[in-house]
């Protein structure tokens, strides 16, 4: 054998060693990037922190025949789909059954539509009928929840709804509390004998109508017992909640907060955005810009009974007005920065007590709760209260915009430059190419 052909004999079975070894590192530590603009072949931090906090494994089965008239290969999508998961927890098992040939399944387990999803975890089960992200992760909350939380509102006396679609109710927030497994429902004090103790919390909103003694009286008992409470305010008469306030040392500010940083970015004057998040674990990670309309300012007394830590700051160089000028006077008018959310909490006989108060009751409220990360935060004070921490998660990131946005001059000259100097452009060259190919000959 000659000294080049043992060169290359060499060469190549290390070549194949290096692969092999490639191969096995492959398998055993996988890596993957994903580098679409929008992460579209990656989940949201919340989605891969909500598979962390199960600890079983997941089942599910896809209702689905092979070929669908409108979405074609509909096994395909959903296995696409599923895998994203499977990255993250291997073990979910996927299983697919065709409702043509298994008609007896399809109605033992109430199947309605082609493509239907059931999920199971831990002897519990959620059905899904349309598939993405934000369907299947919200499943998959309530499957991680192991009780069952009530959340009611105090209602009977023009407050905010929780399941009212008008502007100033609190409806898409009750909707996404029923999306992660919360139970939601109002609660008349005039009928009812007291707040129930088993209940995950209680909202108060803004009244219209001033409370009667015996509903502040069931409200004040509810406290003393050790509930867990979020109480949304509004710049307006506490009408009648001035009791509760003096027994959570919680004092508002007479007017409404103007803050000039929301007017620099042309926002409406009364807002004022959320300009900062001391630590706590309800601003975990918590980055979002918050809006909060027709905000009132909070400040607390030093009391032996709670503990207080601010949530949210705002105003910093903004102030309280009682007058509808938004000119700052300095002889009537409080200096910022403010405190516009306040969480307290004090160790009970059986459980720690937890307690939200926010300056703004409207920043949850169907009007503008879409602005900004005012959801996630108000997500976070409830799953605080509720003694869920481990369900607070990142935001989801905002969906970049891929469009491309060109001014009237940029426009006409992109258009001549691919219309006329482009083919202008191929005739020179080709004719340089046809000159120097005559000329050589």
């Amino acid at each position: 054998m000659t000294r080049p052909l043992i060169y290359r004999s060499l060469f190549y079975i290390a070549l194949i060693v290096v692969c092999v070894a490639l191969y096995q590192l492959a398998a055993r530590f996988p890596l993957q990037r994903d580098f679409t603009q929008n992460e579209l072949n990656s989940l949201e931090a919340g989605s891969v922190h909500i598979l962390s906090q199960l600890d079983k494994p997941l089942d599910i089965t896809v209702y689905a025949t092979e070929q669908d008239a409108k979405q074609g290969d509909v096994r395909k999508l959903v296995s696409d789909f599923v895998a994203l998961y499977q990255r993250y927890k291997p073990d979910i098992s996927l299983t697919f059954v065709d409702p043509l040939k298994e008609p007896e399944a399809v109605r033992k387990s109430g199947i309605r539509d082609n493509g239907e999803m059931v999920v199971n975890y831990a002897g519990r089960s959620e059905h899904l009928t349309t598939l993405n992200e934000q369907t299947l992760t919200s499943a998959l909350m309530r499957l991680a929840r192991n009780r069952e939380q009530w959340v009611m509102y105090v209602s009977g006396h023009g407050e905010r709804k929780l399941d009212g679609e008008a502007n100033h109710d609190l409806g898409e927030f009750g909707r996404r509390l029923t999306q992660n497994g919360y139970r939601v429902t109002s609660l008349n004090l005039t009928v009812a004998q007291e707040v129930p103790d088993n209940i995950g919390l209680l909202v108060i909103t803004q009244p219209q109508k001033k409370l009667f003694k015996g509903e502040i009286a069931k409200l004040l008992r509810f406290v003393e017992r050790g509930g867990n409470l979020l109480w949304l305010l509004d710049a307006e008469p506490l009408r009648g909640l001035e009791s509760l306030a003096e027994q959570l040392h919680i004092d508002p500010l007479p007017g409404m907060v103007v803050d000039p940083a929301a007017q620099e970015l042309n926002a409406p004057k009364d807002w004022t955005l959320g300009g900062g998040y001391p630590p706590h674990p309800v601003t975990r990670d918590f980055d979002l810009i918050t809006a909060f309309p027709y905000a009132t300012a909070l400040s607390v007394d030093d009391s032996t009974d709670w503990t207080h830590h601010t949530l949210v700051e705002g105003a910093a160089n903004g102030w309280v007005s009682q007058r509808r000028d938004m000119h700052f006077d300095a002889t009537q008018d409080v200096p910022g920065p403010f405190s516009l959310a306040f969480a307290l909490q004090r160790s009970g006989p059986e459980r720690e007590q937890r307690i939200v108060v926010v300056g703004s009751a409207a920043f949850l409220s169907n009007a503008y709760s879409g602005n900004g990360g005012n959801l996630d935060l108000g997500m976070n004070m409830v799953n605080w209260l509720a003694g869920d921490e481990q369900f607070i998660t990142l935001a989801p990131h905002t969906a970049k915009d891929g469009a491309l946005t060109f001014s009237r001059q940029q426009l006409t000259a992109f258009t001549y430059s691919l219309l006329l100097a482009l083919p202008l452009l191929m005739v020179a060259i080709g004719g340089w190419l046809w000159w120097r190919r005559h000329h050589s000959a």
